[in-house]
């Protein structure tokens, strides 16, 4: 028996011309790829200027009445913006008689 030769023989013009357009189409993706990659950067840095454009502002306010009473005015507060022991006075009518029994 006769090996056929498995190789397929083609033009030299028709290969000319499947290499010209795939030539053409790699440019193409080429040029694509390109548009992707900088359309990508711009929308980030768009998206990151954009978020820079807001501050994130926390206001609290706290007001604290306390009656204390015949007592004194030691206070001991402890949050975000105010720590620690804070030894004020109250105002008291009280009549002390250090002579009672």
């Amino acid at each position: 028996m006769e090996e056929q030769n498995s190789r397929i023989m083609i033009d030299y013009v028709a290969h000319e011309a499947d290499m010209a357009i795939m030539e053409r189409v790699n440019s193409r993706l080429w040029k694509a790829l390109l548009v992707v990659i900088v359309l990508f950067v711009v929308s980030n840095a768009f998206w990151i200027w954009r978020e820079s454009q807001f501050e994130d502002v926390i206001t609290t306010t706290e007001t604290v009445t306390q009656d204390t009473g015949n007592g004194n005015g030691n206070n001991t507060f402890s949050g975000d913006f105010v720590g620690g022991d804070y030894y004020g006075e109250t105002n008291s009518n009280t009549n002390t008689n250090k002579n009672a029994p």
